[in-house]
């Protein structure tokens, strides 16, 4: 996620990206569809598997990413970069930003997630 002033480019984490292994399709709701934060706003499918997307914050989709409709794989290629997702003007930035988690907190995560799976 990248925010400049209240606007949050969305796309999915590193760690995300390589669970997710070759991203196929994505199902992404239409510009001007309000999302809420934590809510599911479309679906990614991989050869794997399909799963939701979620919003980390709270506003209405401007935009999504239009490279993505014929390059797919950009999302496990540059996820932070070219591979984001939506783009969302911010309704509550300051307030919603205290539920996520720091980096340091997602690092654990995955840290505990990755022995889960060993």
């Amino acid at each position: 996620m990248k925010i400049t002033g209240n606007t949050a480019k969305i796309g999915v984490t590193d760690y995300a990206a390589k669970t997710l292994n070759d991203v196929v399709y994505l199902t992404l709701p239409p510009a001007g569809q309000e999302v809420k934060q934590f809510d599911s706003f479309g679906t990614v499918e991989s050869i794997k598997a399909v799963s939701e997307l979620y919003s980390p914050f709270t506003g209405t989709m401007t935009r999504s990413n239009p490279e993505l409709a014929n390059h797919p794989e950009l999302v496990n290629i540059s996820p932070y970069e070219s591979g984001w997702i939506i783009e969302v003007s911010l309704k509550r930035l300051d307030e919603e930003k205290k539920n996520l988690l720091t980096p340091a907190q997602y690092k654990e995560l995955v840290k505990s997630l990755a022995q889960e799976h060993h």
